[in-house]
């Protein structure tokens, strides 16, 4: 049993803290494990009414996400073979939460971000605070918003998915809110009140998040959600390029910014990230989401991006990562349909 993630039952709620503070909680296979056998477990206990899902207190993440110094030792060491496992099996605890019958309420005060993301959004209830800061960074590190990052991301309205897919954009608490990425804002000072009352009475979460927290900041992002729409409006990455090209001759500063992050991030991700979100919408169910994004992983894990990306973003810190390809042009449709196919069926994903 690993200390980095407490399971235990308190009154009526199955409470499941992430304890692994000085890496901002980025899961790691062990804990992944834990929680799926502490569900499992409480999915059969008549005396669990409700799910929660917090982090230790005193520190500044929710959920980093996942340990990427591991999974780069795997794609230079181990030809992705343990890469794939924590891939293959963080992805069934995904499925498993979302699917899940009791009600799970998770809170993401705090940094929530790949990772943290896939253990929070599958939630009924998912709880912002002036703290959070949500994100899907991977395009800057070679890697793709997965985790169910295709089925969340594609099922926003107005673009925002793709945005924030392309884009690794940070959202604050209210604009998670606004977005719907959140489905509730509370301030970080009545969490702890606010989960004595869940403990207290199970059976009235709806009711309990949304009586005490007054009315949320402006989500910034909404100043910008037409621009959003138009500019993301395609599933080809060259021509959302093109689009910010002819606002930045008109003078759009915003345009010109937003253009200057997609140049900082792999061309291969971006395209990957489109495709994914493009087919995410079309798929009947969250396991056939996540069959693609573990055919996905399998092949991104071990393509130069991945490793090279977290040595110049994470390990070096030098953020001058040298892609492979160096362009959009130069990434094929034939490279991206590669990524895409399907896997061996022995070597298929799985839901527990």
């Amino acid at each position: 049993m690993t200390q980095d993630v407490l399971t235990r039952k308190n009154g009526p709620i199955g409470h499941i803290t992430l304890n692994r503070p000085k890496a901002l909680h980025a899961l790691t296979l062990d804990m992944c494990h834990a929680m799926s056998a502490a569900l499992t477990e409480w999915a059969s206990d008549d005396s669990i009414e409700a799910i929660m899902i917090d982090h230790a207190e005193g520190s500044r993440g929710f959920c980093a996400g996942g340990d990427i110094a591991f999974l780069r030792d795997s794609a230079l060491n181990d030809g992705g073979t343990s890469g794939r496992k924590f891939f293959h099996d963080e992805y069934q605890l995904n499925h498993q939460l979302f699917t899940y019958a009791k009600p799970v309420v998770a809170f993401m005060d705090g940094v929530t971000m790949g990772g943290g993301v896939g253990i929070s959004q599958p939630a009924k209830f998912r709880v912002a605070t002036e703290n959070t800061r949500f994100a899907m960074p991977e395009t800057g590190i070679g890697l793709f918003p997965d985790v169910g990052g295709g089925w969340y991301l594609s099922r926003l309205g107005g673009r925002l998915g793709q945005f924030l897919a392309l884009t690794g954009a940070r959202l604050d608490g209210s604009e998670a809110l606004w977005t719907g990425l959140a489905t509730h804002y509370v301030p970080s000072e009545q969490l702890e009140d606010i989960k004595a009352r869940i403990i207290e009475r199970p059976g009235r979460i709806a009711g309990i998040l949304s009586e005490p927290v007054g009315t949320p900041p402006d989500a910034r992002i909404e100043a910008n959600a037409l621009k959003i729409a138009k500019h993301f409006a395609s599933d080809s990455f060259e021509e959302i390029l093109a689009s910010l090209e002819v606002a930045i001759e008109g003078g759009d500063e915003w345009a010109e910014k937003e253009r200057d992050t997609l140049g900082t991030k792999s061309p291969q991700t971006c395209k990957v990230a489109l495709r994914q979100l493009s087919t995410s919408t079309d798929l009947p169910t969250f396991a056939d989401n996540m069959v693609m994004e573990y055919r996905i992983a399998s092949r991104v894990l071990t393509r130069p991006d991945f490793a090279e990306g977290v040595r110049a973003v994470i390990t070096d810190k030098t953020h001058d990562p040298k892609w492979n390809p160096a362009t959009p042009p130069e990434v094929s449709e034939e490279l991206i349909d590669s990524i895409f196919a399907p896997l061996p069926a022995d070597e298929e994903w799985k839901p527990l």
